[in-house]
């Protein structure tokens, strides 16, 4: 091996391991019992018995893989119903599947903004959302977190463009839990015409009445313009889609997004679940606001016990701990408790926001709480 390239990544590890923030893999066993407050199936589809024999079904009738990329062999016709399934069930009327989530945040603001537009784009949005829009040569600007009045101004302050102005936000982000409202910003895009790519990957299946997510929630259903949404969250599956009212954004993905073009397609098996997924979701309409509920019950349960995190009802609730090595000790004392937590540090979240991202899950009781809240209470701060 290159002795000066071994030489530099040692260099680059090593600053990591000083500053507490390298990342290691490990790997989880089948049979651990902790109680998962990491992972993002939220409502535990992915065990599932229905969603798991209509994985099994597919897995026989199918085999294990797509075999090939999509534009080949390996688009079949689970995919497509799975295609039309997700567009009519969120008010679109096109709708495109990819493998991974950031592969289709990333085709999206790769692809379809160009040299000559603006981006406007939360300050919080995910990596793969900016790693789409510095390769897309379009200029950037990003906005206070949520804030629609910055946003607002920005759109004053631009003046008018040859090109096109994007407008990039998400429901509910990953790490905050938190979102804007869509309804003002479904107002601003009346008034002001521009593209609205919204990111709804963790609200399926928490809201909307049928379990769509947050735009549904609120009111607006599909009223941005592009959706951008996973399989492997709510849906307890594995991929991503997207959405949209015009079919020259599907076109133009499937003609020349390489994220699409040049990657074995997603196993016929991760669509038949997905798909028994979304029937199981829109039949838990009941359990939708118990769910929301709980969010509400775990965070004034720990503001209570002076820990503060923000309000909300999403299954996100980010406790925020500041300094990595504080992190890592407060979740290593939660995973010799019983409790699967991870610590999140910079660079994915910002400096000093160090935090254990409680992710909840339908099924957990009230035993799981004071549990929990006893562990914390007895680590020293």
């Amino acid at each position: 091996m290159n002795d000066a390239l071994v030489q530099r990544l040692r260099k680059s590890l090593g600053e990591r391991e000083g500053s507490s923030l390298r990342r290691k893999l490990v790997a989880r066993a089948v049979d651990d019992a902790r109680i998962n407050l990491a992972d993002n199936d939220y409502l535990g589809l992915a065990r599932d018995p229905v969603v798991v024999e209509a994985g099994i079904t597919a897995l026989r009738a199918w085999g294990a893989s797509s075999s090939a990329s999509p534009l080949v062999t390996g688009y079949t016709q689970l995919h497509q119903q799975l295609e039309h399934t997700l567009a009519a069930w969120q008010g679109y009327a096109h709708g495109l599947v990819l493998n991974t989530g950031f592969a289709a945040n990333s085709a999206v603001l790769g692809g379809l903004p160009k040299a000559g537009d603006l981006v406007l784009a939360d300050r919080l949005v995910h990596a793969s959302m900016l790693e789409g829009i510095m390769a897309s040569g379009a200029r950037l600007r990003r906005f206070p977190h949520n804030d629609l009045d910055a946003l607002e101004l920005m759109l004053h302050e631009e003046p008018a463009l040859g090109g096109v102005i994007f407008v990039v936000t998400e429901s509910v982000y990953s790490m905050d839990g938190d979102g804007p409202d869509l309804r003002r910003l479904a107002s601003l895009r009346k008034r002001f015409g521009f593209c609205w790519v919204l990111d709804e990957a963790h609200a399926t299946g928490w809201y909307g009445e049928t379990g769509s997510g947050m735009q549904e929630h609120q009111g607006v259903l599909a009223a941005a313009d592009i959706v951008v949404g996973t399989l492997g969250k709510g849906l307890g599956s594995q991929g991503a889609y997207v959405l949209s009212h015009a079919s020259e954004v599907r076109d133009a993905l499937v003609n020349f997004a390489g994220e699409f073009v040049y990657s074995t397609y997603l196993a016929p098996v991760s669509a038949a679940s997905a798909l028994a997924a979304i029937g199981r979701v829109r039949e838990m309409v009941a359990e939708r606001p118990r769910l929301q509920a709980m969010s509400v019950e775990w965070r004034d349960a720990l503001c209570a016990a002076d820990f503060a995190v923000p309000t909300g009802d999403s299954p996100i609730i980010p406790l925020i701990l500041g300094d990595s090595d504080v992190t890592l000790r407060y979740a290593e004392a939660l995973r010799s408790s019983g409790f699967m937590v991870s610590a999140i540090r910079p660079p994915t979240v910002p400096v000093r926001t160090g935090r254990i991202r409680i992710s909840l899950r339908r099924g957990l009781d009230a035993s799981a709480l004071a549990s929990f809240l006893s562990v914390l209470k007895g680590i020293s701060r």
